[in-house]
């Protein structure tokens, strides 16, 4: 269950700052990473760092992963997490129970004991980016990620998906843990009150010595290119990265008239027939060369002539703008269409809509657009 924020966040407001702030980890069998970067985020950070204090905990797992963190963190006789915040009341009482844990599902909505097979990796992607998209969509929410744990796998998957989904507030880190206590299976924080652990070689270790750091990782982030469709929705690991990797490829745009069909590279834009005559006239007047047109130059018969061909099941829609443009362009109606076209190729296509979108010249009120695309990049099928 994901908490509502419990007031607005102002704009550039320090991660630390905000009113719901989201620890993030994944885990295999090493339910001791989520203490320890716990720790090292909110209890002792790094010099110059402020504090982290999350106001809830989310665990991404196996099913082998989610019974050993229900038992060494949350049992009631002995839990380390119930243990740390006892140590450190500063931490508050974060939301973290069963809940809190996800487990991994296999495509029959299985849980999976183990991430080993292709499938069983995929699974683990899809189950990372849609929690990862699921996290990061409330705006007022700073969310710290740890990929320490798990396979490297699910650490790899962790990281991208955090450079898919990832705002500015948002942050990535990897906590490392002093020899010998790193992977110590007593060892889950440095205690308030030192402690004595048994060392597999009949040594006893002080736990007052154990040093925990965290490495924070810069990364790229690619939110800003995702389509609406994907942030608003379940996307597989799959899909996202095919939208982010379109944007990468040359731009390419096919306008079939009789089909009432728009692809843009890969992908098709469904589009309402006002708009696909629109982007069609677009496209026509770079393939004649005619360049940049502003609403006084644009040639509203031609436009209606186009609307007529794609036109079917809105003909209302059709009449009403034939005769809104019985003597030529309007302004208004031309800024509209405009505005309506770059916001549908933005919400289908992402950061992939750029080479699609209109560009402009001149100054205003003389402000001309066109198409960014050149003549050899259009194929319009009338």
């Amino acid at each position: 269950m994901i908490s509502p924020p419990a007031h607005a966040a102002l704009p550039g407001e320090p991660p630390n700052a905000m009113p719901r702030r989201i620890l993030l980890a994944v885990t295999g069998l090493s339910p001791q990473v989520l203490t320890e970067t716990l720790y090292a985020l909110a209890v002792a950070p790094e010099p110059g760092a402020a504090p982290f204090v999350p106001t809830e905990i989310h665990l991404l797992t196996t099913d082998s992963g989610a019974r050993l963190a229900r038992t060494a963190l949350l049992h009631p006789d002995g839990g380390q997490f119930h243990a740390l915040l006892a140590d450190y009341p500063t931490l508050g009482r974060p939301a973290f129970g069963e809940q809190h844990i996800h487990v991994i599902h296999d495509a029959a909505g299985q849980p999976l004991a183990d991430i080993r097979t292709p499938e069983e990796n995929a699974c683990a992607a899809d189950s990372i980016t849609a929690l990862m998209a699921e996290l990061t969509r409330d705006e007022h929410a700073a969310l710290h990620v740890s990929i320490a744990g798990g396979r490297k796998t699910m650490g790899f998957y962790l990281g991208y998906a955090f450079s898919l989904f990832a705002r500015p507030q948002d942050e990535l880190s990897h906590v490392l843990v002093s020899s010998p206590f790193e992977n110590h299976p007593e060892f889950f924080y440095p205690p308030a009150t030192a402690r004595r652990l048994a060392a597999r070689d009949g040594q006893h270790l002080d736990t007052a010595d154990a040093r925990i750091t965290l490495a924070r990782i810069p990364v790229v982030r690619l939110r800003h290119g995702q389509p609406q469709a994907l942030l608003q929705r379940r996307a597989s690991f799959g899909e996202t990265v095919a939208a982010i990797q379109q944007s990468l490829e040359p731009a390419r745009l096919v306008i079939e008239l009789r089909q009432r069909r728009v692809q843009c590279g890969d992908t098709l834009v469904p589009l309402p027939p006002a708009q696909l005559a629109w982007l069609a006239w677009w496209a026509r007047q770079s393939l004649a060369g005619r360049g940049p047109q502003n609403w006084r130059s644009a040639d509203a018969g031609e436009f209606l002539a186009l609307y007529r061909r794609v036109v079917t099941i809105d003909a209302v829609a059709y009449e009403h703008a034939s005769k809104r443009l019985k003597d030529g362009m309007e302004k208004e109606f031309f800024e509209q269409n405009n505005a309506k076209l770059e916001r549908a190729l933005k919400d289908r296509l992402g950061l992939a809509a750029a080479p699609y979108l209109l560009h402009t010249s001149g100054r205003r009120p003389h402000t001309a657009r066109a198409l960014a695309l050149t003549p050899q990049a259009i194929t319009l099928i009338d």
